[in-house]
Order: structure tokens, then C-alpha cells, then sequence
């Protein structure tokens, strides 16, 4: 098994743990990739596992099923791993009991709150952290209002650093360039939670009780999924079915492990000899 510049890649038959990103990696918008469910079939066949950890707070875990199984993917709860997941988390470990004003969709506010967050999503003089997300329900209400809670003494935090989501025609603006907007306007920078932030792999591999040598991280970001494979200890695979391209990672001096052109790639090679 070789990978798209002809490195070794054998290791990855021993790979019992796959984390893999989604928008951009296993498929486009509502389109899968060809490949990927070879992949996760094959992933299952050898008795391994396989975790979806995106960046993407637009959609809840429960929306997220939904979306994969009406493409044919079987996932379940244990399935996920979101940035949503990671902020709630993060919330309830360093804002416990504090209110919090939320830009961002329903699903996420959603599911802050099944999480026990108190989240409003209007001017409140009580929330004392403001979060971010990828908002695809925005209006310039939101955005007003967000700057008037950032002119505030708040903690700000966002759920993710990508600058853009792929679409079927290209890509949008996703949480990262929200931020710079925001920025432009009150002079703010959030903390960001989700990758590259190696908390959404350490809590996946201690909840499976896997090791990092057991563990591969696939995504199509170098600034997101691999550089949070680089932080975290874990090995990495960058397709080059999304963000990232080869002169990308030419001139990136975050470096995966192995490339591949896409997850069908990866699934040719780890089956080449069986």
C-alpha cells in the first residue's frame, strides 16, 4: 500500500480507529463520495471502528444521522464527535452555571441547551460568554446584535476556525470567516474550540479506550484536520477531495502523514491484497 507521492503506507492496515472529517473528505454537501462507504465497510470488516469528527456546528449529532443515513452510511450517536459536542463540553468545564449568548443555528442553541447550557440568543445583560458558530441561518439582526454583546466585558469563544464550508458550486464562509467579520467590526478574536484543538481527539480515544498508535485522522484541512492530528499525537491521511491541494501542502509547514486523491484511494489501498 502506497500512497498519491508514493510513500509507504502499510502501517495503515494496522489501524483499528478511523477519525474522519466530512464535509469535504467523505462527501460534498449532500453528495457522497464514491469510496466511502467501500471505506467504512471495510474499516468495520476489520473489526475497527470509525468516528465522524467535524468542525461543522450548523447541524446537531441527531441532524447529522440523518444526513449520513439518507446516503446510505449506518451511524449512530457513538458515531459523532462535533465541535458542538466539544463546546458544550467546554462550557460546562470552564463556564459551569454562566449564560451564554449564541450566534449561531437553532440546532446548535438546540443542543447547548439539551446539554444543560443556558443559552439565549437575544441582547441579554446577564450572559456573560459569547459564542460563535457556523451560523447559516444569519441575518444582520444576529450580527448586530453580537457586536452589541462583544462591546461588553464577555469571554468569547467560537466552535470552530475554518474559513470556508464546500458547497456543491464551491464553498461559503463558515465559522473563521464569521470571526474576521466580527473582528473587522469590535476588535475581538475569539478562542476557538474545535479542531485544530486536539480536545475532540483526546476525549474520542479515551471514551474507546484507543491509543494513538491505533488512530488515524482523515480530513481535507491542513489548518484544521491535520494540524490537529500534529497536536494531538495521532497519525494523518489529507485527501485531496476538498480544501487542500498538493502546492497547498508544498507550502504548508503542516505536513500529514500520507496523502491520498480521496477515502476511495485509501479504500483501494488497505483491500489491494486481500
Amino acid at each position: 500500500m502506497v500512497d498519491y507521492t508514493g510513500k509507504n503506507a502499510e502501517g495503515l492496515k494496522e489501524k483499528t480507529l478511523y477519525l474522519l472529517d466530512m464535509d469535504g473528505t467523505i462527501y460534498n454537501e449532500n453528495e457522497i463520495f464514491e469510496g466511502t462507504l467501500d471505506l467504512l465497510r471495510e474499516i468495520g470488516e476489520r473489526g475497527g471502528q470509525y468516528v465522524f469528527i467535524t468542525n461543522n456546528s450548523s447541524k446537531s449529532v441527531e441532524d447529522y444521522i440523518e444526513k449520513v443515513r439518507a446516503m446510505g452510511i449506518q451511524a449512530s450517536y457513538e458515531n459523532f464527535y462535533t465541535s458542538s459536542q466539544a463546546t458544550a463540553m467546554y462550557l460546562q468545564e470552564n463556564y459551569a452555571n454562566q449564560r451564554v449568548y449564541c450566534m449561531g443555528t437553532r440546532s446548535l442553541v438546540e443542543e447547548l441547551r439539551r446539554a444543560g447550557i443556558s443559552v439565549v440568543t437575544e441582547v441579554d445583560d446577564r450572559a456573560t460568554v459569547v459564542l460563535l458558530g457556523f451560523d447559516t441561518e444569519n441575518t444582520s439582526e444576529k450580527i448586530r446584535n453580537t457586536c452589541i454583546m462583544l462591546g461588553r466585558d464577555v469571554a468569547y469563544l467560537a466552535t470552530n476556525p475554518d474559513l470556508v464550508c464546500p458547497v456543491s458550486f464551491g464553498y461559503i464562509p463558515d465559522c473563521g470567516s464569521m470571526s474576521i467579520m466580527l473582528k473587522n467590526a469590535t476588535g475581538k478574536e475569539p478562542f476557538f474550540i474545535g479542531k485544530p484543538e486536539p480536545i475532540m481527539v483526546d476525549c474520542v480515544l479515551k471514551k474507546l479506550n484507543k491509543t494513538k498508535a491505533e488512530t488515524v485522522i482523515v480530513g481535507d484541512r491542513l489548518y484544521t484536520d491535520i494540524k490537529t492530528g500534529e497536536r494531538a499525537g495521532v497519525d494523518t491521511i489529507c485527501v485531496l477531495s476538498g480544501e487542500a491541494s498538493l502546492s497547498d501542502i508544498r507550502e504548508s509547514e503542516v505536513k500529514p502523514d500520507y496523502i491520498f486523491a480521496s477515502v476511495k484511494e485509501v479504500y483501494e489501498g488497505l483491500t489491494e491484497d486481500n
